[in-house]
């Protein structure tokens, strides 16, 4: 019996268990526009304005287009933003990267909770999201 286990962790190491990776191969950087709150569809909007004090990444796709949302919560001032560190293609998917930049140290802020989201709007290439 110990010797059966034996062969079968060997198998199983040397297969690799049927664990796949993905393809992250960087095909091409994409273009996209960071939207108002105004101008993303209703139906996202009414989404976005529900979880806006949790961080939450969601997508949405409306009339060829694809929504990438990004919220980072609750933050206790104003001034903060968010910078797209990288938004990319790979064969199996749209990869992106954001940071939430605080306030500058001389910059003036409010003591008021803010809750900074981001909206990029791109073409729909119909792959799945990987939020780094």
């Amino acid at each position: 019996m110990k010797k059966w286990c034996l062969l079968m962790l060997i198998v199983c190491i040397l297969t690799g268990c049927g664990v796949q990776t993905q393809d992250e191969e960087r095909l091409s950087d994409l273009e996209f526009t960071v939207m108002d709150l105004e101008k993303v569809p209703e139906e996202l909007r009414n989404v976005l304005e529900e979880k806006k004090a949790n961080p939450f990444k969601v997508t949405y796709e409306d009339e060829g287009y694809m929504y990438i949302c990004i919220g980072y919560g609750e933050q206790q001032s104003s001034g903060y933003s968010i910078a797209v560190e990288d938004l990319y293609l790979t064969s199996n998917a749209v990869y992106v990267k954001t940071e939430l930049l605080g306030p500058g140290s001389k910059e003036e802020t409010a003591k008021a909770t803010t809750c900074p989201y981001i909206v990029l709007k791109l073409e729909n290439l119909n792959k799945s999201v990987v939020f780094e």
